[in-house]
């Protein structure tokens, strides 16, 4: 395993204590208001574990028959200090898993120091979806919930501020972060250096959203819109060279490849000199959510269009180039418009107050079309130029939007644990799917969820299926909190899921879950 991460968080954490303690004379312990959490999960399944028994956990979960783990940890938010101009959190969360991808699972390591609105964090952490329901959606296209948090350095201004302009109608939020993927041995096992994997590669995430919309004033409408974007860069890949070895691809080093993966550019050594790209792994969504809030529901509209390179980000690309000598010369000024096919559309419906069904959630994903299945740049002997065969989570250098076999993203694209062959390509990316969630907490102690998902897949462009297969997985789950004192902060969770068809295979499985959480209590200073 690899801990030096965990060097930078403790630097991090001490010098950040040291800043609150002093924030207007006030002292508090750093257990004041921490929370302690132990879990323990076993899944039991026929064959593989169903997928919404595996997916959107933050990469704690295994397809293995039988698996389980112990997970304990302690989270100090830091908004815990929300009146303060300062305040710090930090956060430890540990697993030790049985028939996982590793003996013993750092799931969490954190900490951060919170000036005003803005926080600055180290370490690894699990972060939610913005604009979607965490609990009933499928998942987000560029930044999900389904795979391991990579370990990073992230600047946000994680809720919404309000601008001091616009009277109180216009919030921003958003982030920046770099970070570096940890499982490069794990990718070492899995492929047996035998086909496609990439050491010591860096990550790049950022986000805005602004929103449109007053909460003071009689208003329930309220407008939300945003850009995703993401890359893997740096590092090492290797790729086999066609005599049974692996040769090595640099990827961009230095201040250029931090430069090139926040504003996309510079080119992959692989590209060559004419049809240079952007270098690393770029890819992102484009996100927008409308709002309906009244004081008993709320009814939200939302889309995210997501895109692997600028043809599809802008749907637009340049195709004006001369011919003969002029061939590499921009001359036209012509342009390619691609069809607007590809997306996912979401409804989610919320009742605020318990009842037997709180929030319905419905969606509809499309990703077969990747701007047409013709890919040519320009030559001397034919100049028009398409950008299409966009190969969604997959690239030619790195081993695609995963982390740890899972998708980073949203995890009806075929994550490479599936994969029997050793490969870390994403095998299903042209699909079409809908979606549904209900939830409801018909008690004060009760609550369950259930997800449905019916999927078309097409294959990819580069491996297509013979002809399309499809795939039905469902999942029912119960949560019982127990309010008594001998058990007070216990809770039991039970889920039964099951897969139908040609691209997870037929699957059926029991998950259990208990856990037991409750609040550190320290003597405070006065």
């Amino acid at each position: 395993m690899n801990y030096r991460h965990l060097k930078l968080i403790a630097a991090f954490l001490a010098t950040s204590c040291v800043m609150n303690a002093e924030d207007e004379g006030k002292k508090r312990a750093l257990t004041d208001d921490a929370l302690y959490k132990i879990e323990m999960q076993a899944t039991s399944s026929d064959s593989k574990t169903p997928l919404w028994l595996n997916a959107n956990k933050h990469g704690l979960s295994s397809l293995d028959k039988f698996n389980g783990y112990l997970r304990a940890g302690i989270l100090r938010p830091q908004d815990t200090d929300s009146i303060r101009k300062w305040s710090i959190g930090y956060g430890l969360d540990l697993a030790v898993p049985v028939n996982f991808t590793s003996n013993v699972v750092v799931q969490q390591a954190f900490a951060e120091v919170r000036w005003l609105h803005g926080v600055l964090t180290a370490g690894s952490k699990e972060y939610p979806m913005e604009l979607k329901n965490n609990s009933l959606s499928s998942g987000s296209q560029t930044l999900g919930i389904n795979a391991r948090p990579v370990p990073q350095l992230r600047l946000a201004l994680p809720k919404y501020w309000t601008l001091p302009f616009a009277n109180g109608w216009l919030h921003l939020k958003g982030h920046i972060a770099y970070g570096m993927m940890t499982d490069e041995k794990w990718q070492h096992e899995f492929t047996g250096k035998k086909s496609k994997y990439a050491d010591n590669v860096l990550y790049h995430s950022k986000a805005g959203y602004i929103k449109v919309g007053n909460e003071d004033v009689f208003c329930p409408f309220s407008l939300e819109l945003g850009l995703e974007m993401a890359s893997t860069f740096g590092g090492t890949g290797y790729a086999p060279d066609g005599n049974g070895g692996m040769k090595a691809i640099e990827g961009e080093k230095g201040l250029k490849g931090f430069y090139h993966a926040f504003i996309p550019g510079g080119s992959d050594v692989t590209d060559g000199d004419i049809y240079a790209n952007a270098s690393g792994d770029q890819l992102g969504s484009w996100v927008v959510r409308m709002n309906w809030d009244t004081d008993t529901w709320k009814l939200s509209l939302y889309a995210d269009k997501f895109f692997e390179d600028h043809s599809a980000m802008f749907m637009l690309d340049y195709d004006g180039y001369g011919s003969g000598d002029n061939w590499n010369s921009k001359k036209k000024n012509r342009y390619l418009l691609y069809d607007f096919k590809d997306i996912m559309l979401g409804a989610e419906f919320d009742f605020k107050y318990d009842n037997w069904i709180n929030g319905i959630v419905l969606e509809y994903i499309y990703t077969k079309y990747q701007s047409g299945p013709v890919y040519h740049d320009r030559t001397p002997s034919m100049s028009d130029h398409i950008g299409g065969c966009d190969d969604y989570y997959n690239h030619g250098t790195y081993p695609g939007w995963q982390h740890w076999g899972q998708v980073i993203g949203n995890p009806l694209y075929q994550s490479p644990i599936y994969n029997d062959n050793g490969s870390l390509n994403i095998r299903n990316n042209r699909f079409m799917a809908f979606h549904l969630g209900i939830d409801g907490r018909p008690t004060d102690n009760f609550s369950y969820r259930v997800l449905a998902s019916w999927q078309e897949g097409l294959g990819s462009y580069q491996d297509p299926y013979d002809e399309p297969h499809h795939n039905v997985s469902f999942l029912v789950e119960g949560k019982y909190n127990f309010d008594n004192k001998l058990l007070k902060g216990w809770s039991v969770k039970g889920g039964y899921a099951m897969d139908f068809g040609k691209i997870l295979g037929h699957n059926y499985g029991l998950q259990l879950t208990v856990v037991k959480t409750g609040l550190i209590k320290s003597n405070k200073r006065k």
